[in-house]
């Protein structure tokens, strides 16, 4: 199939190479412009751009996608399909029509639930237990088009953000090259969505890997797998911010107040709303990274003294 391919961070690189290496035709990789990156504010190229560069595709990337000059290109290229993959901008009408089979979009959810941004930290934020890709028929609202394939797979108590992504990108390239199989040989029935079930996440703020230690431990477990890498799971002791970059939720009554620390050794263990939190591995801000163990030896810390929310 003739295919125009949008996408700007690295999640939908790995379905680009499948369906390069399916002998599909990538007329061109369309991704967001350059942005000022780094202290010197440098403009650097996006992760797709960079790979359908070394890749040796034609690459497009406008301010505004729904432009006249945009369109006009597009169109010029006449695709067969249109495939979507965390591109971040919204397609208007005369795109959404431009294609003979549509636009594809791939999801980093089970649709319906989990619609809008960051679905992956989302899903570990709330505690999922498992998740996947849905490839969808793209249409004027947000996610809300008819399924055509779904693929899932378990969240591990050990997954970050950052291990999921790299997993459901993996599995977004199955994904799609099983949708465009399908549509290609007319065997691929969309799957209207059940807008009972529908439930929607917002883009992650700073703010929210700020940790409330009156929460549960299970429930700070959570949130700190599902803010790393970004925003990272912050929170303030002895003056100090301090990110906690893996823990885990301990059996047993808390004897202490929301944010004391318990004991102290191989661990930090810390008292949680309901639990107790385990820190195994942090980092104090303009440090490197420690366990717990490389932390304590430099840092004399001591019973009862408390984590404190960021404000």
């Amino acid at each position: 199939m003739r295919i125009v391919f949008l996408g700007t961070p690295d999640f939908g690189i790995p379905a680009l190479k499948r369906l390069q290496k399916e002998g599909h035709e990538i007329l061109c990789v369309v991704t967001q412009p350059d942005r000022p990156q780094g202290r010197k504010m440098v403009l650097t190229p996006c992760a797709m751009k960079q790979a359908a560069q070394e890749a040796g595709l034609p690459v497009f990337s406008p301010e505004k996608i729904n432009s006249e000059d945009s369109l006009a290109y597009l169109s010029s290229l006449a695709p067969d399909v249109m495939v979507t993959a965390a591109y971040g901008q919204i397609l208007r009408r005369k795109i959404l029509s431009m294609a003979p089979y549509g636009i594809v979009n791939i999801h980093g959810s089970l649709l319906p639930r989990y619609r809008g941004a960051a679905p992956i930290q989302w899903a570990l934020i709330d505690g999922e237990k498992e998740t996947g890709v849905t490839t969808m028929q793209t249409e004027r609202g947000v996610d809300t088009g008819a399924m055509l394939v779904t693929k899932k797979i378990p969240i591990s108590d050990k997954d970050t953000a950052e291990t999921l992504f790299t997993k459901l990108s993996l599995l977004g390239a199955d994904a799609i090259a099983e949708t465009l199989a399908g549509l290609e040989a007319g065997t691929l029935v969309p799957v209207p969505q059940d807008e009972t079930l529908a439930t929607h996440c917002r883009m992650l703020e700073k703010s929210d890997g700020y940790l409330d230690f009156s929460d549960s431990a299970e429930a700070l477990s959570c949130r700190i797998r599902g803010v790393t890498p970004w925003p990272g799971a912050q929170t303030l002791l002895d003056g100090k911010i301090i990110k906690i970059l893996e823990a885990e939720a301990a059996p047993g009554p808390a004897a202490g107040s929301p944010g004391s620390i318990l004991t102290l050794g191989d661990s930090i263990d810390v008292a949680a709303g309901t639990g107790i939190l385990r820190i195994l591995k942090l980092q104090e801000a303009g440090k490197k990274p420690n366990t717990a163990a490389e932390y304590l030896r430099g840092h004399p810390l001591q019973k009862g003294m408390c984590f404190e929310k960021l404000q």
